[in-house]
């Protein structure tokens, strides 16, 4: 017998049936029953976004009722800052009312004595100088500010510039010089504290204004020629920082109510 007829006599009855066979063993497409696999899994993936989306939740939810008290809190800081600054306001007009007392009870009392009348005498000579008197005269006005683009490094002004601008109109001539309402003497301190600018402690608001007392023409000419005028015009040339000087015909810069004569002694 032939091998032909020996493998046609081999093979199966149901042979011609494979294709059917396996249309009905596999029903699925093998990428349909893959992807089926893979759906299986989204509900795992579903339940941690469920649980990342409720720990999300909690956390705003948490900062949300955090919130009002933390504001709270920052107002009434914000209202004791407030309430000290006016009570200290109160004290210095109250030490300048009893610095004016003083001051008329002293010329009484020394009137009788020649050698009291000349120390007075001096004192009233220095005490413009010093800022233990209000003063007044013609003079000029600095008024500086920020720079329009305030997010721009450099954009603000900080304590050295009012020290520089200070500075700079004593070396032109001034005879007393205030900085927002506050008179600057010898012992005045002008520095930064954090985002704010001081004057004895005293903290400033924006726009800066910058008073002083001198020959108005002498004041305007002399100032651009020193160190604190070029420090200026570099300001608003590179950083855009706003400052104008004006003349003003009539200034009064009150004393400093926290100086005081507190050791004296008589010179031969």
């Amino acid at each position: 017998m032939s091998p032909e007829r020996t493998a046609v006599r081999r093979r199966r009855v149901d042979a011609s049936m494979d294709l059917l066979t396996s249309l009905y063993r596999d029903s699925l497409d093998p990428g349909y029953a893959a992807s089926g696999k893979h759906r299986k899994r989204w509900w795992l993936v579903g339940l941690v976004a469920m649980v990342i989306g409720l720990m999300i939740g909690t956390s705003v939810a948490d900062q949300l009722r955090a919130a009002p008290a933390e504001q709270v809190e920052r107002d009434q800081l914000v209202q004791r800052v407030e309430d000290a600054a006016a009570t200290t306001d109160a004290l210095r007009a109250r030490a300048a009312e009893l610095q004016q007392q003083n001051r008329a009870l002293s010329e009484g009392a020394l009137a009788k004595d020649p050698a009291a009348a000349e120390v007075q005498r001096q004192l009233d000579l220095l005490g413009p100088a010093t800022g233990m008197q209000a003063v007044t005269g013609p003079g000029v006005v600095l008024t500086a500010d920020d720079a329009d683009d305030a997010e721009r490094r450099g954009s603000k002004v900080v304590d050295i510039d009012i020290r520089q601008a200070v500075n700079g109109l004593w070396r032109s001539g001034a005879e007393a010089i205030a900085v927002n309402g506050h008179r600057l003497s010898s012992r005045t301190a002008i520095r930064g504290a954090g985002d704010a600018i001081t004057v004895d402690y005293r903290s400033l608001t924006r726009p800066y204004r910058i008073e002083a007392i001198g020959e108005p023409n002498a004041l305007l000419q002399g100032f651009p020629g020193t160190p604190g005028g070029a420090w200026w015009a570099y300001l608003k040339q590179n950083y855009g920082i706003r400052y104008e000087l004006t003349s003003a015909g009539s200034l009064r810069l009150n004393a400093d109510p926290g100086l005081g004569v507190r050791n004296a002694e008589r010179k031969p």
